[in-house]
């Protein structure tokens, strides 16, 4: 997977609704029960079962998203012991949840550092130029509509799961959606792991399109075992949906400057201006 670094495709406007969504994502991940103990090596039972009993209130399960009902039993955030040991106690919910709301509070949730640091580098590069086309409130909401259909899709093609579904992935790849039909020939820095990691210049339909293709084939269970804990599916409905919503955009928006000099090499090198 390459990792993209920067795109030659300045923004007139300050991303302001960009800067507050990554600054939200990392505010809701520091302050998350347990990620002080993830972040220092430990996981003991009691962190556990109080990241799983916070995830089950927050994060959007599919199974009550399609049925729009939440079960009977959930965890409590304590331990216990039971007949085969030590365990996380569960009982009936001290809270009302909505299934509804619970995608958008799960769009802030991430299950690890490297999970929410590659999530805020793809909203950060990419981001910016989607909300100087379509503007603070358009983007923002843009953003939302995303993850919503990220999130329904995913439940859609999972209705029996009754995993959390957590993370920003869905929305994010909506912004990638657009960005790709509104500047498929803008050149974005990726870093490429070949040995070392071989920095080239590529054209965005090239990056944004091999991301895509990965998240399609892991999908349908292909190249990874079991489709692993990633909501693959989640990804490509949010990017199919940014696609469709940022058409009508695509007559008017202008095109990215086109850098000169060699696409990888020692003389493509980036010269970065923030």
């Amino acid at each position: 997977m390459v990792i993209p670094v920067h795109d030659v495709n300045p923004a007139r406007r300050t991303p302001w609704v960009t800067y507050a969504l990554i600054a939200a994502n990392v505010l809701v991940f520091i302050t998350t029960p347990g990620t002080a103990g993830s972040v220092a090596g430990a996981d003991d039972l009691a962190q556990l079962c109080h990241l799983q009993a916070f995830l089950d209130h927050y994060a959007a399960v599919p199974r009550e998203l399609i049925h729009h009902q939440t079960p009977r039993l959930v965890p409590t955030g304590d331990v216990g012991i039971g007949p085969h040991g030590p365990g996380c106690v569960v009982g009936p919910p001290a809270y009302d949840k909505s299934p509804a709301l619970s995608v958008f509070t799960a769009m802030f949730l991430h299950g690890g550092w490297l999970h929410l640091l590659g999530n805020m580098l793809f909203l950060l590069i990419f981001g910016n130029n989607v909300e100087d086309r379509m503007g603070h409130i358009r983007y923002f909401l843009f953003y939302l509509v995303c993850g919503y259909a990220a999130g329904y899709g995913f439940a859609l093609l999972n209705a029996g799961s009754a995993e959390p579904l957590i993370g920003a992935s869905g929305a994010i790849a909506g912004v990638l959606g657009a960005y790709i039909v509104l500047w498929p020939k803008a050149r974005v820095w990726v870093l490429v792991p070949f040995l070392v990691f071989l920095p080239l210049r590529l054209p965005a339909w090239l990056v944004l399109g091999f991301w895509f293709a990965l998240q399609a084939v892991y999908s349908s269970g292909h190249g990874v075992s079991g489709a692993g804990t990633v909501a693959y599916a989640a990804h490509v409905v949010g990017f199919v949906v940014g696609m469709l919503l940022a058409w009508p955009l695509k007559p008017g928006t202008p095109p990215p400057p086109e850098p000169p000099g060699l696409l990888f090499g020692r003389r493509a090198r980036p010269h970065y201006s923030w």
